[in-house]
């Protein structure tokens, strides 16, 4: 999965520091992130590459032995870099390595952060970055606001040997997926578990097991797997609006892309190859 990065070291604690010029910078403009990329390798710029005393410079995280800091750009063609071009979200699911990969993504989930809390949303007053840990203050009501992580399910039901595969309606991606949603106000995930089910299927399920987690910045979320079984009936009622596909797959024809970044797929894989 996408946090999975072997022996390298990540640091997402934050820290009131100012960047060296060796530092890695990460540019945003309008929810675009400047990226260096070669054959599908990518880096990102260094301070020394940038007239950086121009800036206003948050730091965002550590990888390896290499600080990351976010500045915002007005217009594109403001920052112009030789073999540098400004790239969404989704850019990054097709590109390596992983662990810039994971810094990108966490990187754009912060900046979106960054750009929509500039003021309270209690009084109105502009808010201020704390210095001891990432957080937004205002001064004139003690407004604190931390950032915006939006927990979420991945389910994966299955029946026997077939488990349950979809397509999202009107999305960018276009691949299989498991059901997925979010979890409601004073709702456990197991109870989203089988709320997302019912809404998006029509199916009950029994025996739920939660898998593993992990964050997924690309749609700012941190997401929580569960393998369940179909209880009853498994006719599918397909909710149209949400899904343009929901089918049952046999293990042995599930179509695995083995991409290395996804929740969704890495249960797919675990489902297809388990004996049990």
């Amino acid at each position: 999965m996408i946090q999975d990065i072997g022996e390298h070291k990540w640091d997402i604690v934050y820290r009131d520091n100012k960047p060296r010029q060796e530092s890695r910078v990460m540019a945003f403009c309008k929810g675009k992130l400047l990226v260096k990329s070669q054959e599908g390798e990518i880096s990102f710029p260094r301070a020394k590459e940038i007239n950086i005393n121009t800036y206003n410079c948050t730091y965002l995280f550590k990888l390896d032995d290499e600080e990351y800091y976010r500045i915002e750009v007005e217009n594109e063609n403001d920052l112009e870099l030789e073999n540098a071009t400004w790239e969404p979200r989704f850019f990054f699911r097709k590109v390596q390595p992983k662990e810039k990969v994971l810094a990108a993504i966490t990187g754009m989930h912060l900046d979106g952060w960054y750009t929509k809390n500039r003021f309270c949303g209690g009084c109105g007053h502009e808010l201020e970055h704390d210095s001891r840990e990432r957080m937004l203050r205002c001064k004139h009501c003690g407004n604190l606001i931390y950032p915006r992580i939006n927990p979420a399910v991945i389910v994966a039901v299955t029946d026997g040997d077939r488990i349950l595969l979809t397509k999202y309606r009107d999305r960018e991606y276009k691949k299989y997926a498991l059901i997925a949603g979010f979890a409601e106000v004073g709702e456990s995930f197991e109870d989203t578990v089988r709320r997302e089910v019912m809404e998006e299927v029509g199916l009950r399920v029994k025996n739920i097991r939660y898998y593993k987690s992990q964050p997924w910045g690309f749609s700012d979320n941190i997401l929580a797997g569960y393998f369940c079984q179909v209880d009853g009936d498994a006719d599918i009622t397909m909710d149209r609006d949400e899904l343009s596909v929901a089918e049952w797959v046999q293990k042995d024809e599930i179509p695995l892309m083995s991409e290395g970044l996804s929740l969704t797929h890495e249960m797919m894989e675990k489902f297809a190859v388990d004996k049990g």
